[in-house]
């Protein structure tokens, strides 16, 4: 079956470009919003010395018996945020309601905070740009068993999602690129693949290792930072990310936006990506 895409004028000016959000991005009253419990957590073998603010939330109406998948999403509150770019707990609200998604409970994690000498230190950078498995450790060993606790989850890796964009990007394919016992779907907005601190990995590990079971959908920011430049190139990273997931047969979705290293048109993806990725 074919499917019609509605006619729209492609931007020649590509130099402010503001995508509108759908439907499925603004609450609607006919849908019960769902439950969110704010947790803090403080400390980790991991990570220690630091403390973060983690969100669970249920979608309305999922009953205690059904084991629900899971969807990850890096920096927290920024994706949860109503108001914000993503509006990730609306968007659930609204998928779950008419069905589109199965029964998922999302898992907003804001990155650790340090204490240096008295000042309040981000430890996003180090937790999201490495390209080792301590961070999917950290969700899956200290962050999972607080979702465990609390609602029925299934233990089958396909269904566990991890979300994030920009660096949160990469560290979402590195989390179940090194864990893909735990995590299978995978969405980034983005991704700071040319900031990780020895060069994108991905190109060369998908030409060269078995390929996992993952499902990935890549969105790419045309006027990315750096955009056209032969080095650090943000936006050519992610191609030859999507390439290197194309070439290596992996079930994935590239999306090419015209905008900048914005959370904009990822959150208006957010969606049609979920859609996509839980199908």
């Amino acid at each position: 079956m074919s499917t019609t895409v509605p006619f729209q004028p492609l931007p020649l000016d590509q130099a402010e470009i503001v995508y509108e959000y759908g439907p499925d991005s603004v609450p609607d009253p006919a849908v019960a919003r769902g439950d969110v419990e704010e947790i803090r957590l403080t400390g980790s073998d991991f990570y220690p010395g630091t403390s973060r603010t983690i969100w669970i939330h249920r979608p309305a109406g999922l009953p205690s018996d059904v084991e629900a998948g899971v969807m990850f999403f890096n920096d927290g509150w920024w994706y949860l945020d109503p108001d914000g770019d993503v509006r990730g707990g609306t968007v659930l609200d609204n998928l779950s309601a008419a069905g589109a998604i199965p029964p998922v409970i999302g898992v907003f994690v804001d990155p650790g905070i340090r204490d240096e000498d008295g000042q309040a230190i981000k430890n996003r950078n180090v937790e999201y740009d490495a390209a080792d498995s301590r961070y999917a450790d950290f969700l899956i060993e200290d962050v999972l068993p607080l979702v465990r606790s609390r609602h029925r989850i299934s233990e089958n890796p396909s269904m566990r999602g991890i979300c994030g964009g920009s660096s949160g990007g990469n560290a979402a394919l590195t989390a179940a690129w090194n864990r893909p016992d735990a995590i299978g779907r995978v969405i980034t907005f983005n991704a700071s693949f040319a900031q990780m601190p020895h060069g994108n990995p991905y190109p060369k590990l998908l030409a060269e290792e078995p390929p996992r079971n993952l499902r990935v959908f890549v969105h790419a920011a045309r006027r990315d930072l750096n955009w056209n430049r032969s080095e650090d190139n943000w936006f050519a990273e992610n191609l030859e990310t999507a390439a290197a997931l194309a070439r290596a047969g992996y079930d994935m979705r590239l999306v090419v936006g015209d905008g900048g290293h914005s959370p904009n048109h990822g959150g208006v993806l957010l969606p049609d990506a979920l859609r996509w990725l839980w199908r």
